[in-house]
């Protein structure tokens, strides 16, 4: 290695990728192929740098399988920032075994935390947290220590246990100052306002109010039946019913636990559930087969009976029942969580993290962008979708994931 990629590579590695590209931007040679695309993406121009990393791949002649590999782990971390989860995840795999069977153990860990990355963005929380097991994380250099501690905190925000996030979120912070790049501080930050961001609101007989994430992990905890509008879930401290493949069930569940300990009168619970402006028999013969479906659900959870105006949600174990809300009402709001990373998303990408149809998604979209709250750019398959990152409020609760129990 010559003395001039050498000088780059340490400027990017230490955040600095206008001081790699003074020295290799002129060079078409496979080595300052990859660094120029390397300084592109931490530049943001994304296009660009997947450019030049495909052009210092083929570059690279077949006996340098090592390099090849670095080119098509850095193309993978670009695909991830640019929410392209459709990129070939077996790639990153077949590099990540290259680079261990070179003895390139930094990048080696480098594609795993990708791994682990790209897994807790589409939810899948049990195997990013298998992923995770085996690292030694004392053994890796600063930044990759850091990348390790947020990729902890996600999993564990993810889930709600918020002081092992706190814990992770500390040494990140340490890691990062240690390595001393000003985006990854930054990141580190950015993760550690969700903490102290409103997470949910609380729906309870004469109360409503913001909750903070650690607050919602006491409430989970606390005893109490509590109806996740966040999860779309019925839940105690030993029980959770989910509700999410049944929109109508949760939608009488939701309205008689906002009423609770009331009861609820049957054309209130038409207009909730089936959005019917005037109820007729037909009307009030489903309401009563969707209530004994509901009842049928949370049997081990509460007791759903008919009153003389409509019915009632009465805790079996628990002594109340509460609602636990999105921040802020919105028919989309999944697809808003999503979009709140500031980051620029296609329709086949959110569809994947969702884990909903691609015409669902679009759906969705298309109502957002026609409420003004977000836009896109491109066409056909470029076609991207932004927001702005709403300040007031966090998104968390509102990914996809399984829902912590107590």
């Amino acid at each position: 290695m010559d003395a001039l990629i050498a000088a780059a590579a340490q400027a990017l590695a230490a955040g600095d990728p206008l001081g790699a590209l003074k020295r290799v931007a002129l060079r078409d040679d496979a080595p300052a192929l990859a660094l120029r695309g390397i300084a592109m993406a931490q530049l943001g121009d994304l296009v660009r740098a997947r450019v030049l990393l495909r052009k210092a791949a083929r570059a690279f002649g077949p006996k340098e399988a090592m390099a090849r590999a670095r080119c098509v782990v850095a193309e993978a971390e670009i695909a991830l920032v640019s929410r392209d989860l459709s990129w070939p995840a077996k790639a990153l795999e077949v590099a990540r075994a290259a680079l261990e069977a070179h003895g390139d153990r930094t990048n080696a860990a480098h594609a795993r935390h990708l791994e682990v990355r790209r897994l807790l963005l589409i939810g899948r929380l049990d195997e990013a947290e298998r992923a995770l097991t085996k690292f030694d994380a004392a053994a890796l250099p600063p930044a990759l220590r850091a990348a390790h501690e947020l990729a902890v905190a996600g999993i564990a925000i993810r889930r709600l246990r918020i002081k092992v996030a706190r814990v992770a979120l500390v040494e990140a912070e340490r890691a990062a100052r240690h390595a001393g790049i000003p985006a990854l501080m930054a990141e580190v930050e950015s993760t550690g306002l969700i903490l102290n961001t409103p997470a949910a609101r609380l729906i309870a007989p004469g109360e409503e109010r913001l909750l903070l994430l650690e607050e919602v992990e006491a409430l989970l905890a606390s005893g109490a039946l509590v109806v996740d509008a966040c999860r779309l879930a019925v839940r105690d401290a030993e029980t959770v019913v989910s509700l999410a493949t049944r929109p109508v069930l949760f939608a009488l569940a939701r309205t008689l636990g906002e009423a609770w300990p009331a009861d609820v009168p049957r054309n209130t619970l038409l207009a909730r559930a089936f959005r019917a402006k005037h109820a007729d028999e037909s009307h009030r013969a489903r309401l009563r087969v969707e209530v004994g479906r509901l009842r049928v659900k949370l049997k081990h959870l509460a007791d759903v009976s008919a009153t003389t105006l409509g019915f009632a949600l009465a805790p079996r174990r628990a002594r109340k029942i509460v609602v636990l809300a999105p921040p802020v009402d919105d028919q989309h709001a999944s697809v808003l969580a999503f979009l709140a990373d500031g980051e620029s998303w296609s329709s086949s990408a959110l569809s994947l993290a969702l884990g909903a149809s691609a015409r669902t998604v679009q759906r969705a979209l298309d109502a957002l962008a026609s409420a003004g709250k977000v836009q896109s750019y491109g066409r056909g398959r470029a076609r991207r979708w932004i927001t702005r990152p709403v300040p007031d409020f966090t998104t968390t609760l509102l990914l996809p994931g399984p829902l912590p129990t107590v």
